[in-house]
């Protein structure tokens, strides 16, 4: 059995993206029967939600997880539901806002992951690491990227299973926010709602976790 884990590079003024270095660590790493491929995306709306589909059709994975970063979430985040809407609050890295538009035109106006969100859930419980579903992916390209891979998977891989995880910040990025935090001395820490984090293996075993669970329902199928 195979997967694809895919993770955004960094953006904005982040040196570092946690999503990216997972995809790093597990490319070429095996679970069981479970081979899995690692994938880097741009963080750009021209690119990435093709360049996953590409991924895909390379590959032929029977899962396809999606990692990203969500600033500020202190644990992790099973995504429900990917929207027909890209509406973003920063330019992307090729410098496009793009706002209160549809992804596809005419597209379903939301698409629904198909992981085995509540398994994996109790999974991660029962492991210790905090984990939450959530009810929306955003609207930027973490929620463009699940709603191309689900609407690819809908029309041309509908066994595959596929789904998005968000992100906690790794303890050096928050680290380095509240070193800037003091050195501007403009705003008292305790006043920061995006200072939670997460340990680089703690979020690794998330993904394993996650995958883990989806390849036994895979194969229970």
């Amino acid at each position: 059995m195979k997967a694809l884990v895919t993770g955004f590079e960094a953006y904005g003024s982040r040196a570092v993206n946690p999503a990216a270095e997972i995809a790093r660590m597990l490319d070429g790493a095996s679970f069981g029967t479970l081979q899995v491929t690692g994938r880097c995306l741009p963080v750009t709306l021209a690119e990435a939600p093709q360049r996953v589909v590409a991924h895909i059709e390379e590959l032929a994975p029977d899962i396809t997880l999606c990692l990203g970063l969500w600033p500020g979430e202190p644990m992790i985040r099973l995504e429900r539901i990917a929207l027909n809407c890209a509406d973003f609050e920063i330019p992307d890295q090729a410098g496009s806002l793009v706002q209160n538009a549809p992804l596809e035109s005419g597209g379903p106006d939301g698409l629904c992951a198909t992981l085995p969100l509540h398994g994996a859930l109790t999974a991660l419980w029962q492991q210790g690491i905090p984990a939450r579903l959530s009810g929306t992916a955003g609207t930027y390209l973490c929620n463009a990227t699940m709603y191309r891979v689900l609407r690819h998977a809908q029309s041309h891989r509908p066994k595959m299973l596929a789904g998005f995880m968000h992100l906690p910040y790794l303890p050096s990025q928050v680290a380095a926010l509240i070193e800037d935090l003091c050195s501007a001395q403009s705003l008292e820490l305790h006043q920061r709602a995006d200072l939670a984090s997460m340990d680089l293996q703690t979020m690794v075993a998330a993904v394993r976790t996650t995958l883990t669970v989806s390849a036994a329902a895979k194969a229970g199928a």
